[in-house]
């Protein structure tokens, strides 16, 4: 069992970041080096665990992870077994576990009156050991169905189908519009936020498996839906909802406003290797960034590396209590103010603000914009008279969500159903509209997180494995009308 007493011991504590000035030179993750937080001191944060009769941070994952039982492995220094159990609910704890909020933590039964447990530490420590002594390997199937499945996307959501189904023994063939696998996780996620190797061991992992990749190929374009239907038993859509929120006011078709997903892939190119530099670059520049989410502090950490002479980040709702409010209790997630690595290196952060407009220079390129203050009245952000003023910005970042799916090319060729939310309609089996489509991920669900992404792509795969065999062994971890406490 837990040690009993762990969480009176024990304070919280994450290892610690490297110093701004140090980690704005490079693009590598921003937490010190493993000699700073060895398996001693992981051992001391798994052992808070206090195993709870209702373990909530159970119902707080969407992928259902074994939390109290790994955190005890680790305590014990089992962290060969405490592996196998977080791996089998989760195919990629590295990608959570440096990428996911942890809906675990705020769900933590410690969260009611002290800090939780340092669950999403815990699990890439984990992860990371298991790989560094070599545990991690391809597990081919022993029986092949000779059924094969053509996955639509390479993000989180469609690895994740693609590893179960190719471990269930069908052929799997990854299909990805851009040059390389990866999705979001490569080019949309910053190095400093997940290093590439990290994906590109688990990728290797899955090639000596069986699961087939192919790159630069945009189905419904490049491959015609028709060619897709009759070379495949079944279909899973796992593109994401790449069509971002754009903001319509007058000014909009100025030079140097850009929406983020067109500023974060380019970023990533040149880190990768691709590009000597980006054709849009905050270097110089007075940066302006809409939209307070996490793709917004992808923005903002990016910006600082490539040398921003400022940056401004805006958020039409208001500034979050640094606490939960009496509306918000334990277990929801708390809505409080976070403060991520990217905040700590710089920039100003604005709440309750809305743009107006954008002012242009002589040569058409933004120079500034127009903002107010706001206030919400009858559930509607209203401008608060007498508030108007100018931000001096001359390149502007977008990143204020997405609005759905992609329907030009593949969606539209299929002629699945689109719900009025912009996804894409799926039934309580994850099956589209069409008879061997399947949807899994943010293509039915909507913008979402990565935990989301991994657990509807493992039960999408185990809904397919059904499908083709009658039956299925595959974990359903949940539903698509599931709803988590996150």
């Amino acid at each position: 069992m837990a040690d009993p007493s762990g969480f009176l011991k024990h304070d919280r504590a994450l290892p610690p970041r490297r110093p701004v000035e140090l980690r704005l030179q490079d693009w590598r993750e921003v937490y010190q080096g493993k000699d700073a937080f060895g398996p001693d001191e992981v051992r001391t944060q798994a052992a808070r665990c206090m195993d709870c009769g209702i373990p909530f941070c159970h119902h707080g994952c969407p992928l259902g992870n074994l939390i109290p039982e790994w955190n005890d492995l680790v305590r014990r220094d089992d962290w060969r077994e405490a592996i196998e159990r977080l791996h089998a609910t989760n195919n990629f704890p590295e990608f959570t576990g440096r990428l996911c909020p942890a809906p675990c933590e705020g769900a933590c039964v410690l969260n009611i009156s002290d800090d939780a447990v340092t669950i999403k530490q815990v699990e890439v420590e984990i992860i990371d050991r298991a790989f560094k002594e070599g545990w991690v390997s391809p597990q081919p199937p022993e029986i092949v169905s000779g059924k094969s499945v053509a996955v639509v996307g390479s993000g989180p959501s469609g690895l994740a189908a693609a590893q179960q189904l190719t471990r269930a023994g069908h052929q799997v063939t990854v299909f990805e519009r851009a040059d390389r696998v990866g999705g979001l996780l490569r080019y949309g996620i910053p190095e400093f936020k997940m290093e590439k190797r990290h994906l590109d061991r688990r990728l290797d992992q899955m090639r000596g498996e069986g699961t087939r990749f192919v790159v630069s190929c945009d189905v419904g374009v490049d491959l015609s839906v028709e060619h897709l239907r009759a070379g495949y038993d079944a279909v899973v859509l796992a593109g994401g909802a790449t069509v971002a929120r754009d903001l319509l006011i007058p000014g909009r078709e100025y030079e140097g406003i850009q929406l983020a997903m067109d500023y974060l892939p380019l970023a990533n190119c040149v880190v990768n290797g691709d590009a000597s530099e980006s054709p849009i670059s905050a270097a110089g520049r007075h940066v302006v960034i809409i939209g307070g989410g996490d793709t917004g502090a992808d923005c903002l950490g990016t910006a600082h590396r490539q040398g921003a002479d400022s940056v401004t980040q805006l958020e039409i709702m208001p500034s979050p209590p640094e606490a939960r409010a009496q509306t918000n209790p334990w277990p929801t997630w708390p809505l409080i103010l976070r403060t991520t690595s990217a905040h700590e290196e710089g920039g100003e952060r604005t709440f309750a603000v809305e743009t107006e407009r954008f002012l242009a220079d002589g040569d058409g390129r933004v120079r500034a914009l127009v903002l107010h203050e706001v206030a919400m009245e009858g559930g509607r952000f209203t401008p608060v008279q007498g508030t108007s003023r100018e931000i001096r910005t001359d390149l502007v970042l977008l990143a204020m969500g997405f609005t759905g799916v992609q329907r030009v090319g593949l969606i539209e060729e299929l002629g699945v159903d689109i719900d009025g939310r912009g996804n894409v309609v799926r039934d309580g089996n994850w099956q589209s509209t069409l008879p061997g489509v399947f949807v899994a991920g943010d293509a039915g669900r909507g913008q979402s997180l990565i935990v989301w992404a991994i657990a509807e792509g493992r039960a999408a795969a185990a809904a397919v494995d059904g499908f083709l065999t009658g039956q299925s062994i595959l974990p359903r971890p949940v539903s698509p009308t599931t709803m988590a406490l996150g």
